[in-house]
């Protein structure tokens, strides 16, 4: 993992200084290395493994609800480009809203969009799990969830990293399933396997009502999460603060252009729309059935092999190691028990955080593996999660430019994170209520480990952390 040297901040310094920081990191990445980034981390697949429970949620409006999404996600892009501009650091929502507004509503935007980091990886073996299940069902679904599990685990303990070239031949075998099945698809639909009108997908007057199709981007949007990882690159980009909100829309764009048409097509080549509408999608093989329709078994396969690769192993593994080092930081910071700092000396990592992570993500996945709404439960629980830090990211946005440093560029500053906001407020306001319930708890703990960290005399700070100006606004 790469770092970032502290050094003293020189007078009248830009945005980055004003953080505190002087970026260190080697400026090497271009706009597609940006671009590529943001991809491999979405996933060109990623809905191969929630489509059931997107379409059920939506009434079968599966395409507009990824519609919806991308929208969204493209306002909270905006909002990461202005704040990278003003603080252009590795960094992420909690860095944002805490140089932005202040350390405490950092760490609470940090807080929620940790309950992302510890439940990703459970959703990730899970869906990648009942991907191997479908294709060999005398396999149960925990077996293969602890295989995953376990050799992800031994693989980060040991130290052994995936490489950038294994990554770019993933997302290149992730491209190739990707049209190998629009073709099918396409070809699928000339023969007329398909159901109902073309437009369904889009819009359906019988099960159309704004709270179900907002409610069922709150599980859509899980396929868009990752595209933030870009702005950890805002120190390694060559081309100016600039650039990483540029790669962003970019990346997403790219990406939600392939969610709604992968959609779109699987929504029309469903073999039992009614049952799947009444019935919702359990076993979370949704989209495998539309493959077989298209293509036939070997279709079906490939797009479960490809999802269990993707999801159990690449992205996994990635998931791991970022959770365990979340969990190492605030272990050294004295936020989480002293045990979670331990560093493997053979090894180099941390290797009581990957246990743990491990073990919650075998205990939180064969829960939710025993629960018929698993998918959607642990997927609306990870995007309440980070919708809630977006939300105030853009706040953050018009704290730091319209209130503290007086912007008259109302359209960036207030008009689009306005829009962002608001969107995201009704697509939270929809989501599931269990995942509502049980976030809102996650996030009551969070005040209360506010407050602790008061009365223990260790509140929030930002290291080097200095008033921005106007002029390092600007």
């Amino acid at each position: 993992m790469s770092t970032t040297q502290r050094l003293p901040v020189p007078a009248g310094g830009g945005p980055a200084q004003a953080g505190g920081y002087r970026p260190e990191l080697r400026r090497t990445l271009g706009f597609r290395d940006l671009v590529v980034y943001g991809l491999v981390f979405m996933v060109p697949i990623a809905p191969f493994g929630i489509f059931g429970s997107v379409y059920t949620a939506s009434g079968g409006m599966v395409a507009l609800a990824y519609v919806i999404g991308m929208v969204a996600m493209l306002f909270t892009a905006a909002s990461y480009a202005q704040m990278v501009n003003a603080f252009p650091l590795a960094g992420s929502v909690y860095n944002y809203a805490g140089r932005g507004i202040g350390a405490p509503v950092g760490f609470l935007a940090g807080w929620a969009i940790l309950l992302d980091y510890l439940l990703v990886p459970s959703l990730l073996y899970l869906i990648a799990s009942v991907a191997m299940h479908a294709t060999v069902p005398a396999v149960p679904v925990w077996l293969w969830l602890i295989g995953f599990v376990l050799f992800n685990t031994v693989v980060n303990v040991f130290g052994i990293r995936m490489t950038a070239r294994i990554t770019l031949v993933m997302l290149a075998g992730e491209a190739i399933v990707l049209v190998v099945f629009l073709v099918a698809a396409g070809l699928a639909l000339l023969e007329g396997k398909g159901h109902g009108s073309v437009w369904s997908p889009v819009f359906n007057s019988a099960t159309f009502t704004s709270s179900v199709v907002f409610g069922a981007v709150s599980v859509a949007v899980l396929s868009f999460l990752g595209f933030d990882g870009i702005s950890m690159l805002a120190e390694e980009n060559r081309g100016g603060a600039g650039q990483i909100g540029k790669a962003m829309l970019a990346a997403l764009g790219l990406a939600g252009l392939l969610f709604i048409a992968q959609t779109w097509v699987a929504a029309l080549l469903v073999p039992d729309p009614a049952g799947l509408l009444a019935n919702g999608d359990p076993d979370g093989v949704a989209f495998y059935d539309a493959a077989r329709v298209a293509g036939g078994s070997w279709l079906a396969t490939l797009t479960a092999v490809a999802t269990a690769i993707a999801w159990g192993v690449a992205n996994s593994m990635v998931a791991q190691v970022a959770t365990s080092r979340l969990l190492f930081a605030m272990a050294r910071d004295r936020q989480l028990p002293r045990f979670l700092r331990k560093v493997s000396i053979k090894h180099g990592v941390p290797a009581n955080a990957i246990v743990l992570t491990a073990v919650l993500s075998v205990a939180i996945g064969l829960y939710m593996a025993w629960r018929s709404d698993g998918i959607a439960l642990l997927s609306s629980l990870i995007n309440f999660g980070a919708l809630s830090a977006f939300l105030v990211l853009h706040v953050a946005v018009v704290w730091h430019y319209v209130i503290r440093n007086k912007s008259r560029n109302l359209w960036s500053h207030l008009l689009l994170p306005a829009a962002g906001f608001t969107i995201l407020m009704y697509v939270v306001i929809n989501a599931n209520v269990a995942a509502q319930r049980l976030a809102l708890i996650w996030l009551g703990i969070g005040v209360v480990v506010l407050i602790g960290l008061y009365a223990a005399g260790r509140r929030p700070t930002l290291s080097g952390m200095t008033t921005p100006t106007a002029k390092d606004a600007a």
